[in-house]
């Protein structure tokens, strides 16, 4: 079985610190972290959620 290059992530809401969405991302082709804009049910609107461990 061979070591597979993707990872799974959380998102985490930059605003109310909220980890809202889990995701996947390969590891080589993206070294850096990820950012997204989402929708946060605590906020009530879309904002930068920013990857986290």
């Amino acid at each position: 079985m061979a070591a597979s290059a993707r990872v799974i992530i959380t998102l985490e809401c930059a605003v109310c610190r909220e980890r809202n969405y889990s995701t996947t991302k390969n590891k080589r082709a993206n070294a850096e972290k990820l950012k997204l804009s989402k929708y946060c049910g605590r906020c009530r609107k879309h904002t930068e959620h920013k990857e986290t461990k």
